[in-house]
């Protein structure tokens, strides 16, 4: 039975600035670990919906309500996804109007 994860338990926290000193190999910053994590869950959730319809198009899935689960999970990550777009835009452009 596949149980329903939340996605903010597959996105990675800040690393901490001890932890930045003692590992200068690891590159990237936390917000890019954020939305590359973002990225990921919306790729694996896309996958695990066509997989759904795959399995209900064939008959071989039991519950159908698996596929509407697996639809709202791919459309939750989509909008979290696009959300951190539009907020590191308005940031950004935030940043742009600030005059020296």
């Amino acid at each position: 039975m596949n149980t329903i994860q939340p996605l903010w338990t597959e996105m990675p926290l800040p690393s901490l600035r001890a932890e930045q000193e003692t590992a200068p190999e690891k590159e990237g910053s936390p917000f890019s670990d954020i939305f590359q994590s973002a990225i990921d869950a919306v790729r694996t959730t896309d996958a695990e919906k066509t997989q759904m319809e795959y399995l209900m198009a064939t008959g071989q899935l039991d519950n159908p309500a698996l596929l509407t689960i697996a639809s709202t999970k791919a459309q939750l990550s989509v909008d979290l996804l696009v959300q951190l777009r539009n907020k590191s835009m308005d940031a950004y452009n935030e940043l742009m109007r600030i005059s020296l």
